[in-house]
C-alpha cells in the first residue's frame, strides 16, 4: 500500500532523478552564462590602441574660470542657465557630477593659509572601465578612441555602473519619472568622432586642458615634470586602475586635493573579476538547488501524510 502512495506522490512533483536532471542542467548552464552577453563578467580586454586620444589636465594651469563647465553645458544640452557659471559661490562646497552637470570645477585648499587649486572633475575614461564590466544590459562600451560612451535605449536602469565605479561619475536622472538615464561625461564623443575636440579643452583660456593623443599627451606631462621642479612628478592616471585617457599633473600632491591615491594599477574588472564570474553561477543554480530540495521534502510530506490518512 504504501509503495502505490509513493508512486502518486512522485506524479505530483519531481523525483529524485529529476532533480539530479536538474542540477546537471543548472550547473551546465551556469558554466555556460559567462560565455553569454550581457552578464558580469570582466571587461572586454582593450589594449590602448596607438591613438587613443585623452584629455591632459595641468592643474597649476587652472584659475577656477569655470569655462569648461559652461561650454559642457552648452555641447550637451544640459539646460542649466549660463548665470550659473558667473558666481563663485558654487566654491563654497566640493560638489561632484550630476545628471545636469558632467564636468565640475571644485576649489581645494591643500593646507591652510596655501593658494587654492581649481580641480576639473568628470569621467576618467578608464582604459577598463567598471561600469562597462558591471552593466549587464551593456549599455556602457569603450571606444577604441578613449572614449567611454553610454546607449540609454539598452540601458534597463540597474545602475550597477554607479556603484562599480570608483570614481563616483555615473549620475541618474531620478527627476525623470517615465525615461530616466544615466548621465556622464562622454569626452565629446560626437566630437571626437569627427576628428573635433571637447568642449571642455576646446574653451579653456588658460590651456591647462590639452587634448590629443594619450601617448603624446604623457610624453608632453613628462616634458613639463622634467623642466619645472615645482611639478609633482607623477601623472595621475597614466597607470592607476591600468590607466585612464583622463590625465592630471599638479604642483600639489594629489592627496592634498582630493585625489585617491591608493587606487591599484590593476584594473578595477580584474580585481572584482572573481567575484563578479560567481553571480551568474548563483542566480542559476541557487534556485534550481532551492526548486529542488523544495520537491524531495513536498514529496516525502505528501507520502507521510498519505500514510497517516491510510
Amino acid at each position: 500500500m504504501t509503495t502505490n502512495t509513493t508512486n502518486t506522490s512522485c506524479d505530483k512533483s519531481v523525483s529524485r532523478k529529476d532533480f539530479l536532471r536538474l542540477m546537471f542542467l543548472g550547473g551546465a548552464a551556469a558554466a555556460a552564462t559567462p560565455l553569454l552577453p550581457g552578464t558580469a563578467s570582466a571587461a572586454p580586454r582593450i589594449e590602448l590602441h596607438k591613438d587613443t586620444l585623452a584629455v591632459l589636465i595641468d592643474l597649476s594651469r587652472c584659475i577656477g574660470c569655470r569655462s569648461c563647465e559652461a561650454a559642457c553645458n552648452e555641447a550637451n544640452h544640459l539646460g542649466n542657465h549660463p548665470a550659473e557659471y558667473e558666481s563663485d559661490k558654487v566654491f563654497d562646497e566640493i560638489r561632484r557630477t550630476d545628471a545636469t552637470h558632467f564636468t565640475v570645477v571644485n576649489k581645494r585648499i591643500p593646507a591652510e593659509g596655501a593658494a587654492p587649486v581649481f580641480v576639473k572633475n568628470q569621467c576618467m575614461h578608464c582604459s577598463e572601465p567598471a561600469c562597462v564590466s558591471a552593466c549587464p544590459a551593456r549599455a556602457f562600451e569603450k571606444n577604441i578612441n578613449g572614449a567611454v560612451t553610454y546607449n540609454p535605449d539598452v540601458c534597463i536602469g540597474c545602475r550597477y555602473c554607479m556603484q562599480a565605479c570608483t570614481f563616483a561619475m555615473p549620475a541618474y536622472e531620478y527627476d525623470s519619472a517615465f525615461d530616466p538615464r544615466v548621465r556622464k561625461c562622454e569626452m565629446c564623443f560626437h566630437n571626437i568622432d569627427k576628428q573635433g575636440a571637447p568642449a571642455c579643452a576646446s574653451i579653456c583660456p588658460q590651456d591647462a586642458i590639452v587634448f590629443g593623443r594619450r601617448e603624446v599627451l604623457i610624453e608632453e606631462a613628462r616634458k613639463r615634470l622634467e623642466k619645472d621642479a615645482g611639478y609633482v612628478k607623477h601623472i595621475f592616471g597614466e597607470k592607476e586602475l591600468g590607466g585612464t585617457s583622463v590625465l592630471y599633473i599638479s604642483r600639489v600632491p594629489f592627496d592634498q586635493i582630493g585625489f585617491p591615491t591608493n587606487l591599484p594599477l590593476e584594473p578595477m574588472p580584474k580585481a572584482t573579476y572573481g567575484f563578479l564570474s560567481t553571480i551568474p553561477v548563483l542566480h542559476i543554480t541557487l534556485p534550481v538547488l532551492l526548486a529542488g530540495i523544495y520537491s524531495v521534502t513536498r514529496r516525502r510530506d505528501d507520502a507521510r501524510a498519505e500514510d497517516d490518512h491510510e
